[in-house]
């Protein structure tokens, strides 16, 4: 028998936003229980985002290596961003991210998986694209700052990936999600069984 997460949604009597940053804020509700007892649940609002891995004739999966200051530490990661206003394409939204991170683009487009990234404490969506059929796009680079300053970006087998997951050595949840679907994706029915590119979204709805 097949299982799959269902929506819900327990009674809130309360709600404040005790914090609002530049992208995301802070919620706390005051959630009814099953048998009856009211509780305090914080969490991080987020406007959800995108990620895409890409890959290559020669089954290489496009990464960067970029600073995270929360970890201390520089990750691997896979191109991703968030999604700019509500109702967003989510294709739209990879397809730039694609562009302005690693100056990519791609002709074939899969929805890989969606994945909330910490549900105990944040609504964060995100939706992993894969992104076939690359190339390099003309013309200047998107001008970057900050962090990504200090971007390097590669191309590792996928085989690498998986190793490196399993050996504790990479850490990003989009990374380590992508490459493990890929991978799940390759041993079962096929990279061209997977959803369409702008496959339904009930996380975050969209217009087509």
């Amino acid at each position: 028998m097949g299982i799959k997460d269902t929506a819900a949604e327990w009674r809130v009597i309360a709600s404040e936003t005790p914090f609002t940053g530049n992208k995301t804020s802070v919620r706390t509700d005051e959630v009814v229980m099953p048998d009856g007892t009211v509780v305090k649940r914080d969490y991080q609002v987020h406007p959800g985002s995108v990620a895409v891995l890409a890959l290559d004739d020669e089954g290489r999966v496009l990464v960067l290596s970029q600073y995270r200051h929360p970890v201390r530490q520089r990750l691997w990661e896979i191109p991703a961003g968030l999604l700019d206003v509500p109702g967003e394409n989510p294709l739209h939204a990879a397809q730039r991210e694609l562009y302005e991170e690693a100056h990519v683009k791609a002709e074939d487009w899969r929805v890989l998986t969606d994945v909330y990234t910490t549900p105990g404490g944040c609504d964060e969506a995100v939706r992993i694209f894969l992104a076939r059929d690359i190339s390099d796009v003309e013309g200047e680079r998107f001008e970057v700052e900050h962090e990504e300053l200090d971007m390097e970006l590669g191309r590792v087998p996928l085989a690498e990936l998986v190793r490196g997951v399993l050996a504790g050595e990479l850490h990003n949840n989009c990374l380590v999600v992508g490459a493990l679907s890929l991978a799940a994706a390759l041993a079962g029915d096929g990279l061209d069984a997977l959803r369409p590119a702008d496959a339904e979204w009930p996380a975050r709805p969209f217009e087509a």
